[in-house]
């Protein structure tokens, strides 16, 4: 009897591993216009963070103090959104937590 015919090989072939984006770019959880939109979003509040710092002299700060506090905020949320919505974060993190988030 031949144990070629009974018994085969235990081992599998190496599997490959998956090709991996550079910075585990995806566009696969933000498609659209909600992915235009977070980026129109995270670009104009940039530009208020930009144009408040432009201004020089002002005689009652306090307005432009709360606008600068709130385009920076607008801007840094908008870049996380974009970043765990574009990467691997995404799958890292799971889609209640992000939600939560």
């Amino acid at each position: 009897m031949e144990n070629g015919a009974v018994y085969n090989e235990t081992t599998e072939p190496e599997a490959k591993a998956p090709r991996r984006r550079p910075l585990g770019c995806t566009l696969r959880h933000l498609r659209g216009w909600r992915l235009l939109a977070k980026v129109v979003q995270a670009i104009l509040s940039f530009v208020a963070v930009v144009c408040e710092e432009i201004v020089e002299d002002c005689s009652n700060c306090s307005g432009l103090y709360f606008f600068e506090f709130i385009s920076c905020c607008a801007f840094l949320l908008s870049l996380l959104i974009l970043c765990v919505y574009c990467t691997d974060l995404y799958e890292s993190l799971g889609k209640d937590k992000v939600q939560k988030l």
